[in-house]
């Protein structure tokens, strides 16, 4: 399945390396294929610094503070993340479903890396795996339950990649 993820650096306080940015696409691609997303998915991903993601977290969220990461998803319901059926005499269309936007502090990235002990490549992959399951329709913040199934499977997915803790 032909998963297409953009990745732009809007920062330049720290470098989002062609490495970074492959294992933030496959984290992505991991997690949606754990899921069994049965699609072609698009997913934009924005690498940006601690000021813009205040911003944004300010903007959008109403909390004055930066954060990780945020999702933006596209698709609210499940109808919204099938595609349109097309009749058999109609060509079938390579159209992808547009899950939504990630966007990643790479400075917070970097912060918590250290403070949890572990590669910034690491800390960039769980974030991608988190982002996209809110991408997905998981909201950790709903319920203790949904925090730990979320983690759960953030986990097992990471561990697919290789990015264990």
């Amino acid at each position: 399945m032909k998963h297409i993820i953009y990745t732009k650096n809007d920062q330049k306080k720290e470098a989002v390396t062609p490495a970074a940015r492959a294992l933030v696409k496959r984290a992505i691609k991991a997690a949606l294929a754990y899921e069994a997303f049965g699609e072609p998915a698009e997913v934009s991903v924005t690498f940006v610094d601690d000021e813009k993601i205040h911003a944004l977290n300010l903007e959008y969220r109403g909390v004055d503070r930066p954060t990780d990461v945020l999702s933006f998803p596209l698709c609210e319901t499940e109808e919204d993340f099938e595609l349109p059926s097309v009749s058999d005499e109609e060509e079938q269309l390579d159209e992808a479903v547009a899950l939504g936007d990630i966007v990643i502090s790479v400075e917070r990235a970097k912060a918590q890396a250290l403070e949890y002990g572990h590669s910034f490549e690491r800390e960039l992959a769980f974030l991608a795996v988190h982002s996209t399951l809110h991408l997905l329709g998981y909201d950790h913040e709903r319920s203790e339950e949904e925090d730990a199934e979320q983690r759960r499977r953030q986990e097992e997915i990471l561990a697919s990649i290789g990015q264990k803790r």
